[in-house]
């Protein structure tokens, strides 16, 4: 009997590991099986004779690996490859086919989500401002969420017709047809295959299967790059004027490549093989997804491609700060955009009980608080939760908060959204604290209800007050719009921060633009909130982000194009870096870090602040061809597989030259200095004991006329006397225009402690023009 017993045990436990086996089986077949996106990079040139056309070759490459699969996209512009979706297994299977360079997989991306022309100086006199038939001949390709092409800033009133080069199209589809486009708005086209291929198929009821903008963020990047001017713009009475987009005559391309699930690399990369192709000669970005070497990196790869077309490439740093290494978009031929404040502010002052007054800001309209002190109560005590402090949606007990003001801190869920949590619940209005993450740096919003936010020391007093206080009271006072605020610019505290985790020899941002409470065209599908409860609707809508600085430096780029067409790309952004500032222009102290209250950096703000006016006579530029990005690949080390997955071409490095990252002539200088002799990387280096030299070389072209000639000094400033650099020559002669001249700076450096930093900066004047590089000197 026992045997028996033991018997059926032994059988059910037999069974019992059987289905457990059977169970882990499927569940890694199931893994094993599942399929995502891959896009796939070929080296064209290796084409076999018995095709004669790369498609049909790409197909049978992949018909090679899976029956099933199907090209979600033909590239050949911004790579030469396609998209597909594969298993794991098929991708490494594609991986080992002759021909096929690599297979990635696919990045999603995110967004990086008037006063500014005044601030930037381009309403001055006329006469420095020559109307420029050039200027509309400039197109500008905005990559985003798409378009609101009613809005009043694509108006083409006297605009001429469209550029003979353009070669692109205005898409239809919901809720859009080729009529939405005019000699302003002169292109649109969608990218979703690449999304639904992921995510399944748009949902039409929520957004717009077509180039229209249900979100809001591509009409205001796209109208703040290249916006007509509309008179009386204002964002409920607030920041009333003009408003006008930084190269208004300039004409807009829309690529529509974000949707309500993100914004996905094969997409992108198709937009940007399609807009090469439809010749457009800025491409803008606001977005990003986070980093990758250069050869693996999407956008760098496809930007790569356009540049050498000519076209000039600007992306959002990120909006990650103010801690170190979270720069996005790091690719030289990339112009990397920080983020900086306006002169203007929208002031929102919180009146305590206890007499106290805070100043605040606040973008709210609608009815006004009673004109008497409110019952004040903290989130974190009228909520049973335990981040109930941060007003997040169903956390706060409305019995605790009806008819109060509540005091929410910042974090996690948006801040709009906060004040709608406190509304949901009966609140009267809203106090948000920015916390240490976000210190004093203050951005407004367009709340439902009446609310103010506070830097993180007058939001620690504030809470102080109401904790202790038995009946804490207290109103909030609305002032509208204050121009001429100081210091302005301030670095933002969210706009991301160097060092280039990348590549540390090239210093990003390469220089910061307006991004904070920035008033542009907007939407008509969803409220300036973007909150699903937000029933308003608004032309212009004002919002914060690196996403809103990229377009100001897109559009002075096209503003730049127009007043010189035969420059390159890296002439443009060293004519926008070299000409920015890094220090007040009406008392010359160095540029304020809302973060830290302290000056900013190199590492902060890059070669500084645009200035546009500055920035079209620039004198001298630092120019870069295709050849020289493929030697500065080389510097990197990059294998000739490499190098083509970047630069789809054949390309070997000359194993008996010597490349050097310092010899890349980069408007920039970021140099690390050691201790002990190293061989190769950031520069001609030698060194010992307690100093170490390292030599970097330049080269200048004359775009300020030859007529005359003109005489170039060097000046040179340091942090640090135990830093010492010297320029040979000191002195540069230019006697004609595009003439080129070089220079070397040795960099030495004694007595500095390991891991630290060390800023300088190096300029070139002729007494005219101002040629200004930054300098980062780490010590490692």
């Amino acid at each position: 009997m026992g045997d028996l017993k033991f018997s059926r045990l032994f059988l059910v436990v037999t069974f019992l590991v059987f289905l457990g086996v059977c169970r882990v089986s499927v569940a890694a077949s199931a893994v094993q099986q599942k399929k995502n996106t891959y896009i796939v990079h070929v080296a064209k040139s290796q084409m076999p004779a018995s095709f004669d056309d790369h498609t049909r070759w790409y197909d049978s490459s992949l018909k090679s690996v899976s029956e099933s699969a199907e090209m979600l996209y033909t590239y050949n512009n911004a790579i030469h490859g396609f998209a597909t979706r594969l298993t794991a297994q098929e991708a490494k299977s594609l991986q080992d086919q002759p021909g096929i360079l690599y297979v990635l997989p696919e990045v999603k991306y995110e967004l990086h989500t008037t006063r500014t022309p005044s601030f930037l100086g381009l309403q001055q006199s006329a006469n420095l401002f020559p109307e420029s038939d050039s200027e509309g001949d400039v197109i500008v390709a905005v990559l985003d969420t798409g378009v609101w092409p009613e809005s009043k800033s694509f108006d083409d009133t006297g605009m001429g017709p469209v550029p003979a080069s353009w070669k692109g199209a205005c898409e239809t589809g919901t809720n859009f047809t080729s009529n939405h486009c005019n000699k302003k708005l002169i292109g649109a086209r969608y990218f979703s295959t690449g999304y639904e291929a992921t995510l399944g198929p748009i949902d039409v009821t929520k957004e717009s299967k077509s180039p229209r903008d249900d979100d809001g963020h591509g009409t205001h990047t796209s109208t703040t790059a290249a916006g007509a001017i509309v008179g009386g713009a204002s964002l409920f009475g607030y920041a009333s004027g003009s408003a006008r987009g930084m190269a208004y005559r300039a004409r807009v391309a829309v690529y529509k490549v974000c949707w309500i699930g993100g914004c996905f690399s094969s997409d992108i990369l198709a937009a940007i093989d399609r807009a090469i192709e439809d010749s457009v000669n800025v491409l803008s970005l606001s977005l990003g997804g986070g980093t990758a070497d250069y050869y693996r990196d999407s956008v760098a790869i496809g930007a790569f491609s356009a540049m050498e077309k000519g076209i000039f490439v600007s992306c959002s740093a990120g909006n990650a700060g103010p801690s170190a290494y979270t720069l996005s978009n790091l690719a030289p031929w990339i112009t990397t955009v920080g983020a900086g404040t306006l002169d203007r502010d929208f002031p929102a002052y919180v009146s305590l009980g206890n007499g106290k007054n805070f100043s605040g800001v606040s973008l709210y309209k609608g009815d006004s608080l009673p004109a008497k002190l409110l019952p004040f109560v903290y989130a974190g005590n009228a909520s049973n939760s335990t981040n109930g402090n941060l007003c997040m949606t169903g956390t706060l007990i409305p019995e605790k908060v009806k008819g109060k003001i509540v005091l929410c801190d910042r974090g996690i869920n948006p801040r709009v959204q906060k004040g709608a949590v406190v509304k949901g619940a009966g609140g009267a209005g809203m106090v948000l604290a920015n916390t240490a993450a976000n210190g004093e740096e203050l951005v407004a919003d367009a709340h439902l209800l009446p609310a103010s936010t506070v830097g993180q020391k007058s939001g620690d007093a504030i809470r102080d007050y109401v904790l202790s206080d038995a009946n804490p009271t207290a109103t909030i006072l609305f002032e509208g719009t204050k121009v001429g605020i100081e210091p302005s610019p301030v670095v933002a505290a969210f706009s991301s921060r160097g060092p280039n985790a990348i590549t540390p020899e090239i210093l990003k941002p390469d220089l910061i633009a307006p991004g904070v409470n920035i008033i542009a065209g907007w939407t008509g599908a969803v409220g300036p909130t973007g909150l699903a409860e937000d029933p308003r609707r608004v032309e212009f809508n004002i919002i914060s982000g690196t996403s809103m600085s990229c377009p100001h430096v897109s559009g002075l780029a096209a503003f730049v194009k127009g007043a010189h067409p035969d420059w390159s790309p890296a002439a443009i952004r060293s004519a926008l870096m070299t000409t920015a500032y890094t220090a007040y222009k009406n008392g010359g102290e160095k540029l304020i870090d809302v973060s830290t209250g302290k000056a900013s950096t190199p590492y902060d703000h890059g070669a500084g602040h645009v200035d546009p006016v500055a920035a079209l006579n620039p004198g001298l530029v630092y120019d870069l061809t295709t050849d020289d990005y493929l030697n500065f690949l080389c510097a990197l080390n990059y294998t000739s597989l490499q190098i083509q997955g970047v630069a789809r071409r054949n390309y070997s490095c000359d194993a008996g030259k010597t490349y050097s990252i310092g010899d890349f002539n980069y408007p920039s200088f970021s140099v690390s200095l050691q201790t002990q002799v190293i061989g190769g990387g950031g520069g001609s280096r030698s060194g010992g004991g307690s100093k170490s030299v390292v030599k970097y070389t330049r080269t200048l072209t004359n775009v300020g006329g030859g007529s005359g000639g003109s005489t170039y000094k060097v000046s040179i400033s340091t942090t640090s006397p135990a830093v010492k650099i010297t320029v040979e020559p000191d002195t540069l002669t230019f006697t004609k225009a595009y003439e080129k001249k070089s220079y070397t700076v040795t960099f030495s450096a004694t007595s500095m402690p390991s891991n630290t930093n060390e800023f300088g900066r190096i300029e070139w004047s002729d007494g005219k023009h101002v040629v200004g590089s930054p300098v980062v000197i780490s010590w490692i």
